[in-house]
């Protein structure tokens, strides 16, 4: 589900797996690896990303349907 996750909020949000990449601080064909299930997503990046798309880390993990990220207390 992750994989699948990954490369809809990029596509929804009409981005290029470059530009991620940038915002990741790795090489494009890095996140290529990523989106492909050929490099582990480390907690790190999954952070980042739940950030960058303002999503919960759950949604792109596929543990729910929910997108909206928790409240920080």
């Amino acid at each position: 589900m992750l994989l699948e996750r990954i490369r809809e909020l990029r596509e929804d949000n009409d981005l290029a797996q470059k530009d991620l990449a940038e915002y990741l601080q790795v090489h494009q064909t890095t996140y290529s690896s990523y989106e492909l299930g050929k490099l582990g997503v480390t907690a790190d990046v999954l952070i980042k990303l739940a950030r960058f798309y303002k999503v919960s880390a759950d949604y792109i993990l596929g543990l729910t349907d929910s997108k909206e990220p928790y409240n920080k207390k």
